[in-house]
């Protein structure tokens, strides 16, 4: 059984850091894409980032690009998403989210990924 458990969300006034981490079991992480989307109340689920098994290739949505990152550790199954300079419009449920194979488009939409984490919430105060 598959399990992908964020953790690290809460609230931070605007321009502040959180580091979410999304734990993985039930699955052999190494050989799976990870991604983070995100959600705000009212919109549709979005994509943040993607990295791939080795953590060599990188995709970032545009509006967060130079303000988060996302890395990987194979050894402890765990994907992070370091957020800086938070803004009121990164306030969302966050989620992050596994596909196994290589690391092509597409890439981007919730159904290119095969499991789902409850998700973490996330509010900037301006």
């Amino acid at each position: 059984q598959v399990q992908l458990e964020e953790s690290g969300g809460g609230l931070v006034q605007a321009g502040g850091s959180l580091r979410l981490s999304c734990a993985a079991s039930g699955l052999t992480f190494s050989s799976h894409v990870m991604a983070w989307f995100r959600q705000g109340t009212g919109k549709e689920r979005e994509f943040v980032a993607a990295i791939s098994w080795n953590g060599g290739s990188l995709m970032y949505t545009d509006s967060v690009k130079g303000r988060f990152t996302i890395s990987r550790d194979n050894a402890k199954n765990t994907v992070y998403l370091q957020m800086n300079s938070l803004k009121p419009e990164d306030t969302a449920v966050y989620s992050c989210a596994a596909r196994e194979g290589s690391f092509r488009i597409p890439m981007m939409r919730p159904l290119d990924y095969t499991y789902w984490g409850q998700g973490t919430q996330v509010t900037v105060s301006s």
